[in-house]
């Protein structure tokens, strides 16, 4: 049997799956260490968001670069040393004893790690897997291995984090890593343009190029920033605000938790829409229906209850973005480039995450509470769902084209 009959299509989904489910669930942990890490070192809340703000940022900016190399070279090699600078990173959060080291090892070592383990390197292996007609369920399959990482690393690092201590939990997460590097060999080796698909040959300056000057391209890149906003300052911020509202922090390890389950469902309610209506519009409603959510809950006194259906309500939302706008790059542009276009999207996600995540820091310690950034949020998903409506889903029509053979 050779390396290409074994790597079928499902078993690229089920290898996928694990890297986004290990990789993702570790950093949908980090809202868990804000508290005990701040309070261990005296530190601002600022501070440790900071960190897990350049962190995201890190993760955007680099996220080109390694979805360039990963469309040139294969993903195999990218996520394997993708791996190496994140469990550095989580080991290095372990023993920092100073701001500068947990920026250091938060901020730019887990970034760069998980910017070649995340979603634009390991969705475009899968979306060359398939044909067009299957893409979208198949990304929303492979969108909710993040969530269910989230469902569980999350109680997983909690009960480290309350038994043992952060550095102990922090140690535990960089070994795991580790599980990632036989699941690399499936998604190894040079990326193969699905049959019947038409494109030209590109080199990166002309599909960029391609890119930039298409409108609905820039509006999906821009809305993106939105998604990142949202949900990293909720995933950063909601434990602390649950806390400082009176609410019991295993509770608020159980709501992060069920955004996480939550999104599961989500992930492929979304990615199935995707399949059967217009993509842009599967993405406003989401984005209207986010916007909704957060008033309601920060309308309504906090407790238990409306902890657990804001956290269950937000997951069914919360990564349905991402089979829905890696599903429309591949779909306007081809998956030739894929990785590396909707890695310049991620980027605008990542620096949305970024201000999402350190706007909060600085409101909550400036101010006491995170009420600006919530309506933000809110404003912002508005925003977000008109930007969709006038996006151009059809493929483009290039001369030249030619088939691929594969």
């Amino acid at each position: 049997m050779t390396p290409r009959t074994w790597r079928t299509p499902i078993v690229i989904l089920v290898a996928a799956t694990l890297i986004l489910l290990l990789s993702f669930g570790s950093r949908q942990t980090f809202g868990l260490f804000l508290a005990p890490i701040s309070k261990a070192h005296n530190w601002e809340i600022g501070v440790f968001s900071f960190a897990m703000a350049l962190q995201t940022l890190i993760w955007g900016l680099s996220q080109p670069f390694w979805g360039n190399i990963a469309d040139r070279f294969g993903a195999g090699r990218v996520v394997s040393l993708g791996l190496v600078f994140y469990a550095t990173g989580l080991w290095l959060m372990a023993l920092s004893t100073s701001p500068l080291e947990i920026t250091l090892s938060t901020g730019l070592l887990t970034g760069v790690g998980m910017s070649a383990t995340s979603f634009p390197i390991i969705l475009a292996v899968v979306g060359r897997s398939v044909p067009e007609k299957r893409r979208s369920m198949f990304l929303g399959i492979a969108s909710a291995g993040g969530s269910s990482g989230q469902v569980l690393v999350v109680p997983f690092a909690q009960y480290f984090i309350s038994n043992l201590g952060y550095a102990s939990a922090l140690i535990t997460l960089a070994i795991s890593m580790f599980v990632i590097v036989p699941l690399a060999a499936s998604i190894s080796g040079r990326p193969q343009t699905p049959e019947g698909e038409n494109y030209i040959r590109q080199n990166t300056r002309e599909a960029i190029g391609e890119a930039i000057f298409h409108r609905g391209y820039v509006l999906l890149v821009t809305a993106f920033f939105v998604c990142g906003f949202q949900t990293m300052f909720i995933g950063a911020h909601l434990p602390n605000y649950l806390e400082t509202s009176g609410i019991d922090a295993k509770v608020a390890a159980t709501a992060l938790a069920l955004i996480g389950l939550f999104n599961i469902i989500g992930c492929f309610i979304w990615g199935a829409l995707g399949g059967r209506y217009s993509k842009k519009l599967m993405l406003a409603l989401l984005y209207i229906a986010r916007s909704v959510g957060i008033t309601v809950f920060i309308a309504l006194p906090i407790s238990d209850t409306s902890a657990i259906l804001f956290a269950s309500f937000i997951g069914l939302l919360w990564l349905g973005t991402v089979p829905l706008t890696s599903g429309l790059v591949a779909q306007i542009f081809g998956t030739q480039y894929m990785a590396m276009l909707y890695g310049f999207a991620f980027t605008s996600h990542q620096v949305g995450s970024f201000l999402g995540i350190w706007l909060g820091g600085i409101a909550f310690d400036a101010t006491g509470n995170y009420d600006a950034i919530w309506w933000g949020a809110i404003i912002l998903g508005i925003v977000a769902a008109i930007m969709h409506w006038p996006i151009d889903e059809r493929p483009l029509v290039r001369s030249a084209a030619q088939e691929i053979k594969t």
